[in-house]
C-alpha cells in the first residue's frame, strides 16, 4: 500500500504543479531551463506511475474491504466511463463545442472516471487510488476554471462536426473498453463483474 501510495503522490503532485503552483513550477522552469524541467517531470511522472500501478496490482492481492456497494452502482459506474471516455477524447479532437463549452474536458473526465469507480469499488486501495484522483481533478479543475476567469480569454467556437466526431470516437473507446476486453487487458478486471 505504501508502494501505490508514494506512485499517487509523485504521480498526482507533478502534475498539479501547473494548476495549482505555478509561480514554483516557473521558478524551477528558470532554475533548471525548460528541457531540464520537462527531463525531470518526465522521470517523476513515469517513476510515479510505475510505483502507482505495481503498488495498487499488490494491494488488489491482498484487499482490505471498507464497504461491498450495492450491485446497481456498477450500471452507474459503465455510464459515467461512457461520459468520461467522451470527455477525454473531446481534448483532443480540434473544433468540438464539448471543449469550447468546458475548456477542459481532461480534468473532468479524471473527474467523472473517479467518481465512477468510487461508486462501484469499495477496497481501501480503490478509495485511496480513485478518491486521491478525484481530489486532485475538483482542485485542479478549480484552478484552471478561476485561471481561466481571470484572463477573461473568449474560448473558440465549436463545430457541430467535431462535437459528433468526439462523441463517436468515445464511445468507440467506450465500447472497447468495456465490450472489446480493454479493461481486462489492462486492468485484469471484467466491468460486467465488477466495475472496476
Amino acid at each position: 500500500m505504501l508502494q501505490m501510495l508514494i506512485g499517487l503522490i509523485l504521480f498526482l503532485g507533478i502534475h498539479a504543479l501547473q494548476s495549482l503552483a505555478p509561480q514554483w513550477r516557473k521558478q524551477l522552469i528558470n532554475r533548471w531551463g525548460a528541457l531540464g524541467f520537462k527531463g525531470i517531470y518526465s522521470v517523476i511522472s513515469l517513476l510515479g506511475l510505475i510505483l502507482l500501478v505495481q503498488g495498487y496490482a499488490l494491494a488488489r492481492m491482498d484487499p482490505v474491504a471498507l464497504w461491498t456497494p450495492p450491485r446497481g452502482m456498477q450500471h452507474a459506474t459503465i455510464l459515467l466511463m461512457w461520459v468520461a471516455m467522451v470527455l477525454l477524447v473531446a481534448a483532443y479532437v480540434p473544433g468540438n463545442q464539448i471543449k469550447a463549452k468546458l475548456r477542459h474536458p481532461m480534468t473532468l473526465s479524471v473527474k467523472v472516471w473517479a467518481l465512477g469507480h468510487l461508486l462501484s469499488n469499495g477496497n481501501l486501495a480503490d478509495v485511496l487510488l480513485f478518491g486521491g484522483f478525484l481530489i486532485w481533478s475538483v482542485l485542479v479543475f478549480r484552478a484552471a476554471r478561476k485561471r481561466d476567469r481571470s484572463n477573461m480569454h473568449s474560448a473558440p467556437q465549436g463545430t457541430l462536426v467535431g462535437s459528433l466526431l468526439a462523441l463517436a470516437l468515445g464511445t468507440g473507446v467506450w465500447a472497447a473498453f468495456l465490450m472489446g476486453g480493454l479493461h481486462l487487458w489492462l486492468i485484469g478486471v471484467l466491468p460486467f463483474t465488477r466495475a472496476g
